[in-house]
């Protein structure tokens, strides 16, 4: 299944490694772009561009002359990365018809969350986000199932989502309690062994892959390939 393209658009080399970084590691595919003119050349060979993260200050042409020129064509939802908080130039981007605007420094977790929720708004998180792939690992969601190795293997429903839970948030250190309300939609009131108990279960079944599910003593869990 094809991955969702985005388009990452900063002259900062380390920026663009560090965002594209976390979208891959989410399974998105990236462009990236060092600054306006090359940001519209990529956008305009490439029709299956889904999103286009945009920054404000690079040379040749800015963010700003970038957003309206691809507004004059396309709808394609834009992310304006910035390093200032004025509030004219959060207008200005909202007129321009921008999506989302995020001011330097940002976490990159917030940013991948607000991708993610743009995109669902916008219908293009559908069966690419149905089939999750990481290190041999296969889910399913609509079949729901999940192969490891191209060896499928039986899961409950609560193992399943757990799984579908820890890949979706790959690298990230989960607490018990967010797990809890999660995946399980209830509050913690301190019952770890719940979550304990299917990650053991969801780990023997993984065999050598359930060493990808890390124990954070004292916290919690972490998927990490």
């Amino acid at each position: 299944m094809d991955r969702i393209k985005i388009l990452v658009v900063d002259d900062e080399s380390r920026m663009r490694k560090l965002v594209k970084d976390f979208l891959v590691r989410q399974n998105y595919e990236v462009i990236e772009a060092a600054d306006g003119e090359e940001a519209l050349d990529a956008f305009y060979a490439d029709k299956d561009i889904a999103l286009i993260i945009l920054d404000v200050m690079m040379p040749k042409l800015n963010g700003w002359d970038v957003c309206k020129e691809i507004r004059s064509t396309s709808k394609v939802p834009i992310i304006m990365l910035t390093a200032k908080s004025d509030e004219s130039d959060e207008l200005m981007g909202f007129e321009l018809g921008i999506d989302e605007y995020v001011t330097k420094p940002f976490s990159p977790k917030i940013l991948v969350a607000r991708v993610e929720a743009i995109l669902r708004r916008t219908n293009k998180i559908g069966e690419a986000a149905a089939c999750k792939e990481m290190g041999g690992i296969v889910l399913d969601k609509v079949a729901h199932q999940v192969t490891i190795d191209g060896k499928p293997i039986e899961l409950s429903f609560k193992e399943f989502e757990l799984l579908d839970y820890f890949m979706e948030n790959a690298g990230i250190a989960l607490s018990r309690e967010r797990i809890l309300n999660s995946v399980w939609n209830y509050d913690y009131f301190g019952d770890a062994r719940t979550i304990d108990t299917h990650v053991k279960k969801l780990r023997n079944k993984m065999g050598e892959k359930g060493d990808y599910i890390k124990t954070i003593w004292g916290m919690g869990y972490k998927f990490e390939c």
